[in-house]
């Protein structure tokens, strides 16, 4: 790539925005030169804030020729619109995830990358947890045997915290609770650690003395195209936690990381813990693993700026994207049918089915 920094672009300059430019601020590899918003108050404040200037009309970013990628952190609504700007700009997209607010709109993003001749990267930045990283090596050297069951969980206690003013508190804006703001984050994460995931159940239940209007309480099995299982646990009324736990013939590893430093992962090794027990002496021989310094932000950010300059993007692909999306609708159609095991090749077909049906009525 050279020694030359990439050049970036981002737009939405909300919160998460400038957990991602702080983030850049420790890489060598590309340079955030250039921020949009709609908002000239957020514009100016996020200028004072990083020394970044910002462009008052977004055609403008996509006009550069030396900015090569862009960045979204806008609302999960607007993901397939302004990406689709950002790919006839000929530059590669990264959004935050989820891919879309819709599985057919994360399809339609996915398209644009043919349609275009770029790449759209999925910011699912769990899985480059160095945890997690090292449970995936693992695994691949064969130290566990031949894994047969996996566990998740990512609560916190964001649904005793709801106002009717905020849209977490709406069904239709963060359906299943906790099941799309959580546990699509693991869900990536055992896709990454199990591959393809078939089938996909569901329950969920509603518990916050809040009032909302969104389940706070979810539990969804999947099943994988090798016999493996799994589950994720998703808990929208507690302490903030985050852990995966990998069962294997000839060992298991577990994986538990400070949720209070997630928005510092710099500092996620320092309290963060994860061992493999071996063989049948339990307990007693649990072996802890040193977890190294990391900060997924930053990491991920790097593999979109080689992307940027390479064209290559190993993972975290808008395919990933569809996928872990595709589990949130499967597990909610579970939910309408009472725990029924849902197919993810019936989810997938039918929003292909749907997105053929706009294209015919177009033409």
């Amino acid at each position: 790539m050279g020694d030359t920094p990439v050049k970036i672009g981002i737009v939405g300059l909300g919160r998460w925005a400038k957990v991602l430019t702080n983030a850049a601020a420790h890489s060598s590899m590309f340079k955030i030169v250039s921020g949009y918003s709609r908002s000239a108050e957020k514009r100016q404040a996020y200028t004072q804030e990083f020394g970044i200037a910002c462009v008052e009309a977004f055609d403008d970013m996509l006009r550069d020729p030396e900015i090569k990628g862009v960045i979204l952190t806008v609302p999960n609504e607007h993901h397939l619109p302004v990406a689709e700007q950002v790919a006839r700009a000929g530059k590669q997209v990264y959004t935050e995830k989820p891919i879309a607010n819709s599985l057919i709109n994360g399809m339609k993003m996915e398209a644009l990358q043919a349609t275009y001749g770029v790449k759209v990267m999925v910011g699912h930045s769990a899985r480059l947890l160095k945890g997690t990283r090292l449970i995936r090596e693992m695994i691949d050297a064969g130290e566990l045997g031949t894994v047969g069951f996996m566990e998740a969980n990512f609560s916190n206690e964001r649904a005793l915290e709801l106002t009717p003013d905020t849209w977490r508190w709406y069904r239709d804006k963060a359906p299943g609770g906790p099941l799309s703001q959580l546990a699509i984050h693991q869900f990536d994460s055992l896709h990454y650690l199990g591959g393809e995931i078939t089938h996909v159940s569901s329950v969920a239940s509603k518990l916050s003395p809040v009032g909302a209007e969104v389940d706070d309480q979810s539990m969804t099995l999947m099943k994988f195209a090798d016999g493996k299982v799994a589950y994720v646990g998703s808990c929208w009324t507690s302490p903030g936690i985050y852990s995966t736990r990998v069962f294997g013939s000839k060992g298991l590893m577990h994986y538990e990381l400070d949720f209070g430093t997630w928005d510092k992962p710099e500092n996620l090794h320092l309290t963060s813990k994860l061992y493999i027990q071996r063989g049948k002496d339990c307990f007693g021989k649990r072996e802890e693993i040193t977890l190294p310094e990391g900060n997924m932000f930053v990491d991920e950010l790097d593999i979109f700026a080689n992307l940027c300059s390479t064209g290559e993007l190993p993972e975290l692909s808008a395919q990933d994207g569809v996928v872990a999306l595709g589990v949130v609708n499967a597990a909610l159609r579970s939910l309408e049918q009472n725990g029924q095991l849902i197919a993810m090749s019936q989810i997938l077909d039918e929003a292909r089915i749907s997105i053929q049906s706009e294209n015919t009525d177009v033409a």
